[in-house]
């Protein structure tokens, strides 16, 4: 383990300290290893998986056997960050003892060092459970892909209205008092997350949810431009690498078509 090892309580204490959190997610041991060299301070081996990885329409279908998988790679790759595994649909949500459980296979087969679940005040009893089992927990209000079917859509705002809002704050409050080391906020508007910003002493980490929050979260294949389908509005690409890859591609389709490759 590297000397810096980010770690739970360091998020906390970077909040205290007025320091920006960055997360990135990473699904394999390369791009782990790209984020640990960029200094990024948490890998997220998020679900997103499901949509950029394995080409789901959401991420209902990733299973925790697809997590662990990926999970594993990734803690192999980042010396530093601090890894984090998403708990996937239906891997916590029947009972807190299969929530605790699969925790657990995260720490113990994949090697990671906390778990992202979603949800607020209706899962404060399995944050409680597995905090106390002492694995670290990353709480998420706010817009839940997990919760697609009910939301009608992927990232649609969550509290635009004042009691939708009034949840949301609730739902926070909730998690940090069951014990949550931090809380991603997906999809809210940029006041709501920075009063709540105000009200926790753990981090918010937003996605789409402006620039108030102690840090921000996003899918690496959206910042490198290497996913086709769409690109999310709040999503700052920092390069553009589908369109180069497919030119090399098809440079070493013709070579070969050709016969200039490989040459004598």
């Amino acid at each position: 383990m590297a000397k810096d090892k980010v770690t739970a309580p360091d998020l906390v204490a970077m909040k205290a300290r007025g320091e920006k959190i960055t997360f990135l997610t990473a699904y394999d041991y390369p791009s782990a290893r790209l984020l640990d060299e960029a200094g990024i301070d948490v890998a997220l081996v998020g679900d997103s998986l499901g949509m950029v990885v394995l080409g789901y329409e959401n991420t209902l279908s990733v299973t925790m056997d697809d997590m662990i998988r990926h999970t594993a790679a990734v803690a192999r790759g980042a010396e530093r960050a601090l890894v984090v595994g998403d708990m996937p649909f239906m891997s916590y949500q029947v009972s807190d003892e299969q929530a605790v459980e699969n925790a657990g296979r995260f720490m113990q087969e994949a090697g990671a060092q906390a778990v992202k679940l979603e949800g607020g005040e209706r899962v404060a009893n399995t944050v409680r459970r597995i905090v106390d089992a002492g694995i670290p927990v990353v709480g998420h209000a706010g817009f839940l892909p997990q919760s697609v079917h009910q939301f009608g859509g992927v990232r649609k705002k969550a509290g635009k209205d004042s009691e939708a809002a009034a949840k949301i704050k609730n739902d926070a409050a909730v998690l940090e008092d069951a014990g949550v080391s931090a809380v991603v906020l997906e999809a809210v508007p940029a006041d709501l997350a920075g009063e709540i910003t105000e009200d926790l002493t753990v981090p918010t980490i937003g996605i789409g949810a402006g620039p108030h929050c102690d840090g921000q979260v996003l899918v690496m294949h959206d910042i490198i431009g290497m996913f086709d389908r769409f690109v999310p509005p709040f999503v700052k690409q920092y390069a553009n690498l589908w369109p180069e890859i497919l030119d090399a591609y098809k440079s070493y389709n013709e070579d070969v078509k050709e016969g200039r490759f490989p040459e004598k």
